[in-house]
């Protein structure tokens, strides 16, 4: 779906937006896959691409396709026409413009892909890396490899960890809390496979109770889980505040994955609920909005990691010294490697970004994604 118009120079003399598409692509799993709470056999992707100044940048969000329908509805006619290096005049022009749809789900995903596109299309008018322009702080990002589907047999988890520690990637996360009564079994299991020197997560996405996720954390303990995700509900504040205070010592309790705005992760950080708060640049309204809950997280003097969507953080996530990690997260590891040039691999399990590439320093692979357009 494309949208395009002529528009007058902008401000200074800036180049302007002058054209928006948006596309939508599903892309089937290797194999069936689960986590505590939820089942799915597909990912889609959904991709903007915004042309101005000679250039066309791209972004993109994980979502439903009618995502895809809002940014060509709505958004697009929002954007065009504007100054193509003001990224949060757009920002907050696309956040007025959804006021009646509501700001979370659909509405902040749809934005995050256009803000994403928007500050690859300013990196590269500008012939930078966007981490250069955003402002680099670190070399590289620590990444943990992320995957471990309750759906896979103990071998299929056990290789899967074991293959990224001896690749160099020494933290691991898998998915519990679908069958509790293996969970013990199978996070034993994991540390069998990725031996002691390495760091084991979990991640329930909420499937626990309060008192049964606490109960869960003294017995991942003894496996040596250093961190564990959504225990309970991301919106049970006391829940995870339990957690918080009660898990034993050395295991961080985190969440926040499903922030679609800053409001969001204020009230998780005042409420004391997570060690570690999460963000997602395809959910909370972009790299903008990334670089919002970063802020607030050096305010409150926690760190922040990334969910998801390596090719889209290792930019913002060299760019703000509260980072402590990335989520390089098997399933988007595939697709990004699949439908883009430029995708980055860890190396001794750190993600470099690519200085010698302008934007995020990804071009789409249009002849491959073509048989899995929606």
């Amino acid at each position: 779906m494309e949208t395009a118009a002529s528009c007058p120079l902008s401000r200074k003399g800036n180049p302007c937006i002058s054209g928006v598409q948006a596309s939508a692509f599903t892309i089937p799993t290797a194999t069936p896959e689960s986590d505590g709470t939820l089942e799915w056999n597909a990912t889609t992707l959904v991709l903007v691409e915004i042309d101005g100044g000679g250039k066309t940048g791209i972004g993109f969000s994980y979502a439903d396709t009618a995502t895809a329908q809002l940014i060509h509805d709505t958004l697009a006619g929002t954007v065009i026409g504007r100054d193509a290096l003001a990224v949060g005049d757009s920002w907050n022009a696309m956040a007025t413009a959804i006021r009646n749809l509501g700001r979370p789900g659909i509405s902040s995903m749809a934005i995050s892909a256009v803000d994403n596109a928007l500050w690859d299309l300013k990196a590269r008018i500008l012939d930078l890396p966007l981490v250069s322009l955003l402002g680099q702080v670190r070399p590289a990002v620590p990444a943990y490899g992320s995957g471990g589907f309750t759906s896979y047999s103990i071998t299929e988890l056990q290789k899967q960890l074991s293959g990224w520690t001896s690749s160099g990637i020494q933290r691991v996360k898998m998915k519990v809390g679908r069958e509790p009564d293996k969970d013990i079994t199978r996070v034993a299991a994991a540390r069998e496979a990725i031996g002691e020197n390495s760091k084991l997560f979990v991640d329930a996405n909420g499937a626990y109770s309060r008192k049964q996720g606490l109960e869960m954390a003294f017995s991942f303990a003894e496996s040596g889980v250093s961190w564990f995700e959504e225990p309970v509900s991301s919106d049970d504040l006391e829940g995870l505040r339990l957690m918080r205070d009660r898990a034993p010592p050395g295991m961080d309790i985190s969440a926040g994955e499903y922030g679609y705005h800053s409001k969001y992760f204020c009230r998780m950080l005042q409420a004391g609920a997570v060690d570690v708060l999460q963000a997602d640049a395809t959910r909370c309204a972009g790299i903008t909005g990334f670089l919002e809950a970063a802020a607030l997280c050096k305010a409150f003097n926690l760190p922040l990691s990334s969910h998801c969507a390596p090719s889209i953080h290792i930019h913002p996530c060299c760019a703000a010294t509260s980072v402590r990690h990335l989520e390089y997260f098997y399933d988007h590891v595939r697709i990004e490697q699949m439908l883009f040039d430029g995708a980055i691999e860890p190396k001794d399990g750190l993600l470099h970004p690519d200085l010698a590439r302008p934007g995020l320093g990804l071009e789409f692979k249009r002849a491959d994604a073509a048989r899995y357009a929606a």
